[in-house]
């Protein structure tokens, strides 16, 4: 990477970064928010749903809008909506006597704020970075995400000491600064000098995107949004279980799950690196590979290991999320060009995002079938999609040819 990119890059990556603390800072806290404003559990998890569905909806949505104006006049504005709401909860709840409400508006504002930060991130990062160097820049990318998905449930228990509503200030303290970073630090590459579409013809664009890379994209698609919808299932299964079945309490549990979660950073980082240097050609392969650990990993939890099988089992499960995601990000950056970028990401995006804010509440209904056969099952959807993938992606319909060169 140039060193004139260092900087820019590094700011790009901290985007990320911000936006995987909207949610999981706060799950160590919510039993102080409840007990603070003398609501019901379910009124304070409603803190989560407020973030997660606005970020999802509003996704596909930023990613027209930033094909069409750019991706720093959409992702700027969106860090700093996405902190100022969170200094408006702060503030309510430091000065309101019934702050709920509030509150929970604050959440709204925050989740449309997110939903233009993470993807459109990663589209630019497949702008600027048009060779080999793109699977590394990806990956490096995703090892932010995680790296956030470790520290947010640590870093929330640590403010929580300070007040149960300080993580909202935090918010506004990291994301305000990283927008304006963002719109000062940043360039955009020149994609010439077109007319921006129109949404009908931005649409049909999309469709033949699909159209020609037909069950290939939609199986990239499947991938990235599995992998994170069992991860998180099954994390949220194993925190629940870790206090009732194996004794362990408190920061404890923070911990053990943060083992997991930065196996996949660490393999994000490191796949990413590999794919770069190796080329376009290994992508299915690694995506497949990952695929069939995590599959693995599902199988032996399902026979109710020991606490040292099982934290051996997430940390597989950790590792195959990790590979598999930088490359079907590269897969899906690479399959459109700069003009229909934003939104086939911020499509995948929706799809992610959707995946970790369903996976916990899906994991724990199905939990009643019994732990054996909801891993199973969830073996065997990952098995369809890892053959799914290896009999439909074509790299050389979805790459372009400097990404598929070998050295």
């Amino acid at each position: 990477m140039q060193a004139s990119m260092r900087l820019p890059f590094a700011v790009l990556c901290a985007v990320p970064f911000i936006m995987v603390l909207g949610n999981s800072m706060l799950v160590p806290l919510l039993p102080a928010m409840k007990e603070a404003m003398g609501v019901s559990l379910f009124q304070v998890s409603l803190f989560i749903t407020a973030f997660s569905l606005p970020a999802g909806f509003v996704i596909p949505f930023a990613g027209f809008l930033s094909d069409r104006f750019g991706r720093r006049v959409i992702m700027s504005p969106a860090l700093v909506l996405y902190g100022a709401g969170g200094l408006l909860a702060g503030l309510a709840a430091t000065f309101l006597a019934q702050p709920y409400y509030f509150i929970l508006g604050s959440r709204v504002l925050q989740g449309i704020g997110a939903g233009g930060t993470y993807q459109l991130a990663m589209a630019l990062v497949g702008d600027i970075f048009q060779s080999k160097e793109r699977a590394k820049a990806l990956g490096t990318l995703e090892a932010s995400n995680g790296l956030g998905k470790v520290i947010s449930p640590i870093a929330g228990s640590l403010l929580g000491l300070l007040a149960w509503f300080a993580p909202f200030y935090a918010y506004g303290l990291l994301a305000i600064p990283i927008g304006i970073a963002v719109w000062l630090v940043v360039r955009e590459p020149r994609q010439g000098k077109e007319e921006p579409q129109s949404l009908a013809a931005y649409l049909a664009s999309l469709k033949e995107i699909f159209r020609q890379r037909g069950l290939g994209l939609l199986a990239c698609f499947l991938a990235g949004m599995a992998v994170l919808f069992i991860l998180f299932g099954v994390l949220s299964l194993v925190a629940d279980s870790l206090e009732a079945t194996y004794n362990f309490h408190g920061l404890t549990v923070g911990l053990l799950i943060a083992i997991p979660v930065g196996a996949m950073a660490l393999s994000s980082y490191l796949s990413g690196s590999y794919l770069q240097k190796k080329g376009g050609h290994l992508l299915k392969g690694t995506a497949v590979a990952g695929l069939a650990l995590v599959a693995a990993s599902l199988f032996i939890m399902a026979f109710r290991p020991s606490v040292y099988i099982l934290f051996g089992a997430l940390t597989l499960l950790g590792l195959g999320t990790g590979a598999v995601l930088p490359a079907v990000n590269t897969l899906i950056t690479s399959a459109a060009s700069a003009s229909e970028r934003g939104g086939i990401t911020c499509l995948y995006g929706s799809m992610r995002f959707f995946g970790v804010a369903l996976g916990p509440p899906a994991f724990g209904m199905a939990v009643k079938w019994g732990i054996p056969s909801l891993y199973v099952l969830a073996a065997a959807l990952v098995v369809g999609i890892a053959l799914l993938s290896a009999f439909t992606v074509r790299i050389q319909k979805m790459l372009p040819p400097e990404l598929l060169a070998r050295n």
